[in-house]
């Protein structure tokens, strides 16, 4: 059983790269970093494996990284820890 690190990234734009997730998350320093993880095969969106690096992630979208690391995109609405 994995223990997973859970994260979440609110949004204020409508949508957000699978790229630049990574780098604003810190799961990755640079780009050819996040690049790399992609190729890999290390991301999974919504439970399935990802190779699209541009991938647009919206707000209700999950993204397991390693297989430790779960990151809920929110938008802004969804953003309860502002309330």
């Amino acid at each position: 059983m994995t223990d997973w690190k859970e994260e979440s990234l609110t949004l204020t734009t409508p949508y957000i790269d699978l790229l630049q997730l990574l780098k604003a998350t810190g799961n990755a320093v640079t780009g050819g970093d996040a690049k790399a993880h992609v190729v890999q095969g290390l991301i999974r969106v919504n439970g399935e494996l990802e190779f699209r690096k541009r991938r647009k992630l919206r707000p209700g979208d999950v993204v397991e990284f390693q297989g430790r690391i779960r990151i809920a995109v929110l938008g802004e609405a969804q953003d309860t820890a502002s309330e």
